[in-house]
């Protein structure tokens, strides 16, 4: 038994049936296929946007559903569940999308959402740089604003849905000398002259996802497609980052979830010295100390997602639930493998798979090292 959940009504229950029988039918049988060429199919993008399943709490004036939030999480939760890492969903409809509607411009949304929303176009956000992960403030690449157009000079790497996309949100200097406050947010179209992207980078996990580098040389850029006002990019990534950290909490609870009853299920099969090693109490022990610790972290990130429903979450409870849940999930996850034997070390196992993913947990979305310096500052 475990706590009831509250937060979903009947529509989003149904929503997460529908979902699940989209992914186990049209995503979960092509995922190695996937992880083989190093992104997904762009079919899947627009069977996902037929079916929904894309930008589903965007307004419907932009093409949107018009959803709260918590259809977001029934999307993510259920993408953990089958661990299929190489849909950039999340990142697009949640993170590039609400950019573009927070702070674009009536004509950049008009053109660019409801594109968004039926998958012909997929977005992509640009912040790390070979030389600047986690610290933004150290962003190199720079925008010059010359008559109607910025000129965009450098390079960023670790790049979600780069490799697909056609449009990316870059991070970029406008004013170099003056630190996190000279940073802007410029939409840059793909097939600009002088834009180019590196093939997919091949990772420890996620290698269905279509992670890479992309190269900025002399683009040249509307001014137009500068999002918001200029040298407020690091106000506007502050803003934003609360959710996105959330959304890897949520992730990671999820999928801990499932690589539990992947594993608790094999404990009951396997035998060894004439009994199934779940009866084993160093076994039994792991997985009673797994089952709680996952409940614990979902009754945190659960509150969590009330207070972002609210308006109420702020910035450092949203690194507190990033940086919990992903050391929890990896912490999970490396005992799944341990529990599996040498099955656990066999790629087409799933817990073997979501370990491998789960690492970069940690760092992205800042690493779990910033999380508790900036949890640090209030104590």
């Amino acid at each position: 038994m475990a706590l009831a959940r509250t937060l979903f009504t009947p529509e989003h229950e149904q929503y997460r049936d529908a979902l699940r029988r989209f992914l186990d039918k049209e995503v979960a049988p092509h995922h190695a296929r996937w992880e083989e060429q190093q992104h997904v199919d762009r079919e899947v993008w627009l069977k996902a946007a037929e079916a929904g399943f894309l930008c589903g709490t965007m307004p419907e004036q932009w093409g949107g559903s018009g959803g709260d939030k918590l259809f977001s999480v029934v999307l993510m939760e259920e993408i953990a569940r089958i661990n299929a890492t190489g849909l950039g969903w999340g990142l697009h409809s949640e993170i590039v999308a609400p950019y573009l509607l927070h702070y674009g411009s009536e004509a950049i949304k008009s053109h660019y959402l409801p594109a968004m929303a039926r998958g012909e176009k997929i977005g992509a956000i640009a912040m790390t740089e070979p030389a600047a992960g986690s610290d933004l403030q150290g962003i190199r690449t720079t925008a010059v604003l010359e008559g109607d157009h910025y000129r965009l000079n450098g390079s960023k790497t670790f790049i979600t849905n780069g490799y697909l996309s056609d449009f990316v949100i870059v991070v970029a200097k406008t004013k170099p000398d003056a630190g996190a406050k000279g940073t802007s947010l410029l939409l840059v179209d793909a097939n600009l002259p002088g834009f180019t992207k590196g093939k997919p980078l091949k990772k420890a996990g996620l290698k269905a996802q279509d992670t890479c580098e992309l190269f900025f040389d002399n683009v040249m850029v509307p001014a137009s497609h500068l999002l918001g006002a200029e040298n407020q990019g690091f106000i506007y990534l502050m803003q934003e980052l609360p959710w996105e950290r959330l959304q890897i909490a949520i992730s990671g609870i999820a999928c801990a979830e499932a690589a539990l009853v992947h594993t608790a299920a094999y404990a009951h099969e396997r035998k060894a010295f004439g009994q199934e090693i779940a009866k084993f109490q160093n076994i039994k022990f792991q997985l009673a100390d797994m089952k709680t610790e996952i409940q614990v972290g979902r009754v945190f990130v659960d509150r969590c997602i009330e207070a972002l429903l609210a308006g109420e979450l702020d910035a450092v409870t949203a690194s507190m639930a990033k940086a919990w849940a992903s050391d929890m999930q990896c912490k999970v996850l490396d005992q799944c493998v341990q529990i599996h034997g040498g099955y656990g070390f066999m790629w087409e196992t799933f817990v073997t798979r979501a370990w491998a993913d789960a690492r970069v947990q940690r760092i992205y979305g800042g690493t779990n090292e910033i999380m508790k310096e900036l949890i640090g500052r209030t104590v």
